[in-house]
């Protein structure tokens, strides 16, 4: 049997809840006071299944059972960052429930995100390739600096994670370069260069770098390079720990209580605009 926090706060379903950050987002939803966990989703066959998750917090432990069963449950929203992979059986899940979403799995296809919009005609879902506060006002200055720059600053973006990270480059480097390119109106993809090399890789007029780093357990770190003669500014995040992500899902999640179905993104969340 499934027990939940008890409390009567947002009424919360944790998928993906044995990856390292849904752990985390079990265990700061539950520290926060303001949401009752009263579901915690993996894959089928996962080795955690049936295990008292036992979440610790500074008011004394939350049980907190692992299920591999999307089942009929009464809940307000639910936080998937779990893989591409398990999308269609989340979506099903909540469309059935009612419930809303706040999905910040990365590495989803095009066919994905429309499956992600088509469930927002029914119930609010909130999607982003990245829930950091920090890393979404990023998403809004970089656009803002590319027009103001203009054509003159060739821009590259670097980013860095750990080594178990599967898809390259990553989804908040792909929102930044298309931000970018509707601020400046460059095509998106089309003039994204990944990487370089060989004899004749001379720099593209209008070219957008795209260079993606692993290794060890760096969490996440962005960089946006305009540079020209004679300068060059960098715009720089660094998420130090997987807590910052957390924390903008559950504020996400918070947000999204009540709202209308749309597909909304984290700039709604926090009411920023991306030009």
């Amino acid at each position: 049997m499934f027990l939940g926090s008890g409390k009567m706060g947002i009424k919360l379903v944790v998928i993906g809840a044995a990856g390292r950050m849904g752990k985390r987002i079990l265990s700061l939803a539950a520290e926060s006071g303001q949401f009752d966990i009263v579901a915690a989703v993996e894959r089928p066959g996962h080795p955690d299944i049936g295990r008292n998750l036992a979440v610790t917090t500074d008011s004394g432990p939350v049980d907190v059972l692992l299920t591999d069963t999307c089942r009929a449950v009464a809940a307000d929203v639910a936080i998937d960052f779990s893989l591409p992979q398990a999308l269609d059986r989340t979506v099903d899940f909540c469309l059935e429930n009612g419930i809303s979403l706040v999905c910040g799995t990365t590495g989803l296809s095009d066919q994905q995100r429309d499956t992600l919009k088509t469930a927002s005609a029914k119930i609010p879902v909130v999607y982003a390739t990245n829930m950091s506060v920090g890393m979404n006002a990023l998403f809004s200055l970089v656009g803002k600096a590319a027009a103001m720059l203009g054509p003159d600053y060739d821009i590259e973006i670097v980013e860095q994670h750990h080594r178990f990270k599967k898809d390259a480059p990553s989804g908040s480097a792909l929102t930044l370069a298309e931000n970018i390119c509707r601020a400046t109106g460059r095509d998106f993809p089309e003039s994204l260069v990944h990487g370089r090399s060989g004899k004749d890789a001379l720099r593209q007029e209008g070219s957008i770098g795209m260079h993606a780093l692993r290794a060890g357990d760096i969490t996440g770190v962005h960089s946006v390079i305009f540079g020209t003669l004679g300068e060059t500014i960098t715009l720089n995040h660094t998420a130090n720990s997987r807590d910052t992500f957390v924390r903008g899902a559950l504020r996400a999640a918070r947000w999204l209580v009540g709202k209308k179905p749309a597909l909304y993104s984290m700039a709604d969340v926090l009411g920023i605009s991306i030009e």
